[in-house]
């Protein structure tokens, strides 16, 4: 098969022919990969952020990035009985065991023997992969995979955060989206499907901020450093209930504290900076500051819900796979507007 692979950290990604994977136990399942995601994290991948992670995992290179998947069932092993091959699946990004105390409880991300193609197995910028049966969700009739490929990991976070913010929006109430981008645009259309609040999108893209605006943002505020004056002026001088970060690097992550209301909630997301925040501010204003990786199998159940009734709806670029690296050059200058989709 054809795979883009990452064979050395800080360079491209090399488009070559490798072996088709295999099933490989009674739970496994082979897709063929009808679209995969690009991710802010595949650059973080390129670039070496996440190389001790993939070292302690036992990862070596060359190895096949993608973790944001839909596809076919292709193959299923002995055990499988909630798929079969022709299948349209989406993917959720961790392979879990369903024994831990974490996956009882529903919390898939925290597995205890979890594995996560595309970052520590070979993943999806391929055209198969193998995944495990807990892993596949059957798409809806009408739900093509290069509809809904981004859901499973852009979608599955931003809706993971939205969820945190549901019982903090009540009618009257703020929240502010920082990045209105690949994660950001499936964020406000989640937020407008299911709270009463006022939304305020802040981005420094102006092709950004029209999207949010079509998409359902009452306000759209340009990331100029002045960003936390404008959102305290349209929430009467509160401030916001909740602000989730989509972005937190580059100095935004320094300012998002001032836009959260006293008593309400900053909500980090993207990461790549670093918060500088006095102890004593959270205390007297009372704030909470609180991380939110990808979300559960259930959790991405319920958004393809949303995408099924036309509340949710990607906007993509699609690219070949043999142009992986000007897509991930694209992601990286900011000059895709929604999310990248490879379409091996």
């Amino acid at each position: 098969m054809k795979a883009a692979r990452l064979h050395d950290y800080g360079a491209p990604l090399r488009v070559e022919e490798v072996d088709d994977p295999r099933i490989e136990g009674p739970l496994d399942v082979i897709v063929r990969v009808g679209a995969a995601g690009l991710c802010r994290t595949d650059i973080h991948i390129r670039d070496a952020e996440w190389q001790p992670v993939q070292e302690e995992a036992g990862l070596d290179l060359p190895y096949i990035p993608g973790h944001e998947n839909a596809g076919w069932v292709e193959e299923v092993g002995s055990g499988v009985t909630n798929v079969r091959p022709g299948d349209a699946v989406i993917l959720h990004p961790l392979m879990t065991c369903g024994l831990c105390r974490a996956c009882r409880a529903g919390n898939d991300m925290h597995c205890e023997r979890s594995a996560f193609p595309g970052l520590d197995a070979d993943g999806g910028f391929a055209q198969l992969m193998r995944t495990g049966a807990r892993c596949c969700i059957k798409l809806a009739d009408g739900l093509e995979p290069v509809d809904v490929a981004p859901l499973a990991d852009a979608g599955l976070t931003a809706y993971h955060a939205v969820r945190k913010a549901v019982p903090l929006l009540h009618p009257g109430s703020s929240v502010v989206v920082v990045g209105a981008g690949g994660l950001g645009h499936i964020a406000i259309q989640c937020l407008r499907a299911l709270t009463p609040a006022r939304i305020v999108a802040v981005d420094v893209g102006e092709a950004a901020l029209r999207l949010a605006g079509e998409l359902g943002a009452d306000h759209t505020i340009a990331a100029d450093g002045s960003e936390a004056d404008r959102v305290r002026e349209v929430t009467s001088g509160r401030g916001a209930e909740v602000v989730i970060d989509f972005v937190a690097e580059k100095g935004i992550e320094k300012r998002a504290p001032d836009m959260v209301a006293n008593g309400g909630s900053y909500l980090v997301v993207g990461y790549g900076g670093a918060l500088d925040l006095p102890t004593h501010t959270i205390i007297f204003r009372e704030i909470n500051v609180i991380g939110n990786l990808v979300g559960t199998y259930n959790e991405l159940v319920d958004l393809l819900a949303l995408a099924t009734d036309g509340k949710v709806a990607v906007r993509t670029t699609t690219y070949p796979l043999d142009d992986v690296n000007d897509a991930m050059n694209d992601l990286d200058a900011g000059r895709l507007q929604g999310r990248g989709i490879l379409v091996p």
